[in-house]
């Protein structure tokens, strides 16, 4: 007789030992197929490139400019036009699952149904709190992060212990955004209704005589108590950044202001800033774009329950949690159409440097 243990172990040990095998004899045609697509498609790029350095004569920089930027092109035509197209389109359509008269069998039915997904977005009470949190995530995160950042910059700039006290301001930086989220969530704004309050802010409140506060669940200030996470994290981004442009700036000029009487907050306004107005908004684009797609915060801490929804969290739940695709890929179209402003303030921000220069 097997002992009732050891039977226990077998049963535990032999279901993962399949599943182990079934993996690598699935996979394992998988990444054999991709070694050989990967083999195939340098093997083209070589010999087109071959080819290219063939040709003679005054078409031969031509040639080698097409070879050289053809690829990269169809990539980008494969990973990102055809389906920032396909999304578009989706988005003017309704999928649904129909039976057939004859058979009787589903199949899916796409139909065009126009801006009534674009107008559910904006009609919807709930996808439209997902906006107007975006909206705000877009304006404060930047604002927040590009002026603490550069308070910080010129404050600590050549000051002792410089490099010690940027370090600690860039460190958040090297946390993803679901652990700093954990971080926040877990350990700064935890709640608790009965008992010991775990929670570090909750700790400190109930040492002064205040009452623990949900944090969380307080609407609106939930969401700016999630902004305040990604806050914390991109002000050590904008801080190296300013603080490496301000360094940039020639001395000679704030020694030549400075002796014609101006103080340090004149300096700052007439020279510093100027001076780095382009790094300014790289920064502030960089960080925008970042608060556009933010999902991370929202999907770790609160799910986007108790009206913390955000457009890119409210996008994957339509799409992949509830079958709705068109109406996430309606969601999509939105968020790209907030991105396309802030991209063209920045070309022309960055032409007008160009041009003064």
């Amino acid at each position: 007789m097997v002992p009732m243990e050891m039977q226990i172990a077998a049963s535990r040990v032999l279901p993962t030992s399949g599943l182990g095998a079934d993996f690598w004899a699935t996979q394992g045609q998988n990444l054999l197929m991709a070694g050989i697509a990967i083999v195939v498609f340098i093997a083209i790029v070589l010999l087109i490139m071959y080819g290219a350095d063939l040709v003679k004569g005054r078409g031969r920089d031509k040639v080698t400019l097409i070879v050289l930027i053809a690829p990269v092109l169809l990539l980008l035509g494969i990973g990102l036009v055809y389906p920032a197209l396909s999304t578009t389109w989706l988005s003017f359509n309704d999928v649904s699952n129909e039976a057939d008269p004859d058979t009787g069998i589903y199949t899916t039915v796409m139909q065009f149904v126009g801006l009534d997904n674009y107008r559910f977005a904006f009609t919807d009470p709930s996808t439209l709190r997902t906006v107007i949190n975006t909206f705000v995530w877009m304006v404060l995160v930047p604002l927040l992060s590009t002026g603490f950042g550069l308070a910080y910059a010129v404050f600590i700039d050549r000051a002792k212990g410089e490099k010690v006290l940027k370090s600690l301001v860039f460190m958040p930086m090297a946390i993803s955004l679901v652990g700093a989220s954990v971080i926040w969530g877990n350990i700064m704004y935890d709640y608790n209704q009965v008992g010991e309050q775990t929670g570090m802010l909750n700790a400190l409140r109930s040492l002064v005589g205040l009452e623990p506060y949900n944090f969380l669940t307080d609407n609106p200030w939930n969401t700016f108590w999630l902004i305040i996470i990604l806050v914390w994290i991109q002000t050590g981004f904008a801080m190296v950044i300013l603080s490496a442009a301000i360094k940039g700036v020639p001395v000679e000029m704030n020694e030549a202001a400075s002796l014609d009487g101006a103080n340090a907050w004149q300096r700052f306004w007439s020279i510093t800033i100027p001076s780095i107005r382009s790094t300014i908004v790289v920064v502030l684009t960089t960080i925008t774009i970042m608060a556009l797609k933010v999902y991370d915060i929202v999907r770790t801490v609160t799910q986007g329950r108790d009206g913390t929804d955000v457009v890119a969290n409210r996008m994957y739940v339509l799409s992949f949690v509830e079958g709705r695709e068109p109406l996430g890929a309606a969601l999509a179209v939105i968020l790209f159409v907030f991105v396309i402003p802030i991209v063209i303030y920045n070309v022309r921000s960055l032409n007008k440097v160009k041009e003064n220069h």
